[in-house]
């Protein structure tokens, strides 16, 4: 049986290892937030949550498949809640009664008894798995739900469940261990088979009155160590081949099992994200994803969910029209929003490819074959290398992972030299990158390198600036607009040291004295 609801035809695979690079994205886009608040405290639902997010797939068709599931599971998160619990028992049972396969160096009796009291364990689960797909069936529309439950009633009908219940019985050998063999070559037993107890399926009246047929039985004495021994290793040979039957029949359905856990954590844990947005009145949306080739992107009120999460109150969104773009040059006055915007832009990239919804009113964007961040980090406190260094390290090791079609989202990059240096390997590097068809947004406040793109007149390029009213208030949102010369530093230190404190008489001057100390380096 498979379980397929990440993917059409196959089981999501739990232990393939994460994206290159995937603790650089938790830390830079925050997600540790994003999936604290999917987990709510649950350790399994934060893997599950944290593997398929950071592994995105570039299929649109999978996209969708995911998107008609959790859209199901919005409709019924009792039903889900429900499923989930089935497997979530049989771990449970399997750990308190200490169920385990035996492995392959055991005795096949050790085997077979192990696999008979796991799929014993499992038998009440298997038929409330069935009456749930009977019960609800008809309510769910996804091709996976239906297809999930399909197989169920199909797989787990009445005649096979009964089936499996009466040889789940049997194999305890309430009558003993019926074996039957034959003496080979130096009148040694061979060809040991396990067979039926006579007359078992008979009523036990007729049984009674049946004639037996004559028998020949041998008695142990009780401190005959060697005959118990060799007894042992006699009932071995002959339920070897069920031993190895029913434990792959017990692996079975333990790996079902898991599989259903791990992939409907992940649903679980969009329900319990779902469930916090929707407390916090946040808008949600499901994504349109367009092919990978393609350079789209257009969003309304697209907001930054891990900032939301952290405050507990309502964000500024922003709107962006850049179909057709594949550089984005974000510049505007400090802490104006851009790197909240960028940070937003990166985790609906990633909830997209995920299946999930986005935290917008409406999203599209083209798939990327992978998704990297180059952000500002704090100093070095090992001294074992400057910042600028250890920028460089870090680009270098995305550029090794970077493929056609991917995204590349860069925070402050390079801005730890002299503006001069940093925005002339910020532009050669930038340019490379557009040339191997890879996607970049690049917040800046190096005026050089995003005037240099501004008056390059790239039609592929959009900038947008971070809006500032008259008076200095930050709106946090972003407009397309020529990048400024200065990033309003001054507003900065006004708010913290207040108006009489204020330590240059206009902007431009300061932007003139900024310009004669980088000139001075």
């Amino acid at each position: 049986m498979k379980v397929s609801l990440l993917h059409p035809e196959q089981d999501f695979d739990a232990s393939q290892p994460l994206p290159p690079l995937a603790e650089d994205l938790v830390q830079d886009l925050e997600l540790k937030v994003l999936l604290e608040a999917m987990a709510k405290g649950d350790e399994h639902l934060f893997r599950a949550s944290t593997q398929v997010l950071l592994s995105g797939v570039q299929d649109m068709a999978v996209i969708h498949y995911r998107q008609e599931i959790l859209q199901d599971c919005l409709k019924h998160p009792d039903v889900i809640r429900r499923i989930y619990r089935i497997p979530l028992e049989f771990m449970e049972r399997k750990r308190r009664q200490w169920l385990w396969i035996s492995t392959r160096y055991s005795p096949p009796a050790s085997i077979l008894n192990s696999a008979q009291q796991m799929l014993a364990a499992t038998l009440d689960l298997l038929w409330e798995l069935r009456r749930i797909a009977d019960a609800y069936a008809e309510q769910f529309t996804s091709r996976g739900f239906r297809r999930f439950f399909t197989m169920i009633q199909q797989e787990l009908d009445d005649s096979y469940l009964a089936l499996v219940e009466r040889q789940v019985n049997a194999l305890r050998f309430p009558q003993g261990v019926l074996l039957s063999a034959r003496l080979g070559a130096g009148n040694e037993g061979a060809e040991y088979v396990l067979r039926k107890p006579n007359n078992a399926d008979q009523p036990w009246i007729k049984r009674m009155l049946t004639r037996k047929s004559p028998t020949y039985s041998y008695t142990l004495h009780p401190r005959d160590e060697a005959g118990a021994r060799i007894l042992g290793e006699l009932r071995d040979r002959g339920v070897a081949r069920a031993a190895n039957a029913v434990a792959q029949a017990a692996d079975h359905i333990e790996s079902f099992f898991k599989v259903l856990q791990f992939e409907l954590a992940f649903y679980l844990g969009c329900l319990n994200l779902h469930e916090a947005l929707e407390q916090l009145g946040a808008p949600i949306a499901f994504p349109r994803p367009a092919p990978v080739q393609e350079r789209r992107l257009s969003c309304t009120n697209l907001y930054d969910v891990t900032l939301l999460l952290t405050m507990q109150q309502a964000v500024v969104g922003n709107d962006v029209a850049a179909d057709g773009k594949k550089l984005i040059v974000i510049t505007g006055p400090n802490q104006g929003g851009k790197t909240t915007f960028l940070r937003s832009l990166g985790v609906a990239q990633l909830m997209m490819q995920a299946g999930m919804f986005v935290p917008a009113e409406s999203f599209s964007a083209n798939v990327c074959t992978a998704l990297f961040t180059h952000f500002k980090r704090a100093e070095d406190k090992t001294l074992e290398s400057g910042k600028f260094q250890e920028e460089l390290q870090r680009m270098n090791a995305i550029v090794d992972h970077l493929t056609p079609n991917a995204l590349l989202l860069c925070n402050e990059s390079f801005a730890s030299t002299n503006e001069r240096e940093g925005s002339e390997i910020a532009w050669q590097i930038v340019s490379a990158l557009l040339e191997k068809r890879v996607k970049v947004f690049y917040v800046t406040h190096m005026y050089e390198l995003a005037q240099r793109f501004y008056e390059n007149d790239r039609a592929d390029a959009l900038f947008l600036r971070a809006e500032r009213l008259p008076d200095g208030t930050r709106t946090f949102r972003l407009r397309e607009g020529e990048p400024l010369e200065t990033s309003y530093g001054v507003d900065v230190y006004r708010k913290i040291f207040g108006e009489d404190n204020e330590p240059l008489q206009r902007e431009s001057e300061f932007a003139r004295y900024s310009g004669s100390l980088q000139g001075q380096q």
